[in-house]
């Protein structure tokens, strides 16, 4: 019988660390360049606009990644809500990851100010097909992304203290195999 897989494949560690040093990117960038007082706040929403559709990129190749690749399991004696909250957290994040960017673009698709979108200030981005240019379409879009980000926070909060209750609580192995640099073991055993 082979042996389980207890930590994440580096493909799968690489998507999480990646998207989610983005998604903090983002964040940051999203709470300077909404600052009237902010210099270059153009500069800001170019590459908040850029770094948006790289996660929704990513997303969906992690996404179809994780489809065909099975994570490991969840240490045992985790508690039914414990479960529940993980799977719950998991979801909402590939709703975010993915729907966060779709939002954004929606709202820049359908403002009545027309700034072409360039990736990178290089590669041109369409606008979203089918949306008329809109201001209260937009405004709806606009809010959604705001209150949405504003719950990401939050889920961002719980995910890493979960992490950390694993680690120095639990003492489990959940956090050390998402680490990009940690060993752990193979086989029926849970480290430590």
């Amino acid at each position: 019988m082979a042996a389980r897989r207890d930590n994440y494949s580096k493909v799968a560690i690489g998507f999480h660390w990646l998207i989610a040093l983005m998604i903090i990117g983002l964040i940051i960038f999203g709470l300077l360049m909404t600052n009237p007082d902010m210099p270059n706040r153009f500069a800001l929403y170019q590459l908040h606009k850029s770094f948006g559709i790289c996660v929704l990129i990513l997303s969906v190749l992690r996404l179809l990644w994780r489809l065909g690749h099975k994570p490991p399991p969840l240490p045992a004696g985790m508690k039914r809500w414990e479960v529940a909250a993980a799977k719950f957290t998991h979801i909402a994040f590939y709703i975010i990851m993915i729907g966060m960017p779709l939002l954004g673009w929606a709202m820049v698709s359908s403002t009545e100010l027309v700034i072409p979108t360039r990736i990178f200030n290089t590669i041109p981005w369409p606008d979203m097909p089918g949306l008329p240019r809109d201001k209260a379409l937009s405004d709806i879009f606009k809010n959604l992304h705001y209150w949405i980000g504003r719950a990401t926070i939050v889920l961002i909060l719980l995910h890493i203290g979960a992490a950390l209750k694993h680690h120095f609580v639990n003492k489990d192995n959940v956090l050390r195999r998402m680490l990009p640099f940690s060993k752990t073991k193979r086989g029926s055993e849970t480290p430590g």
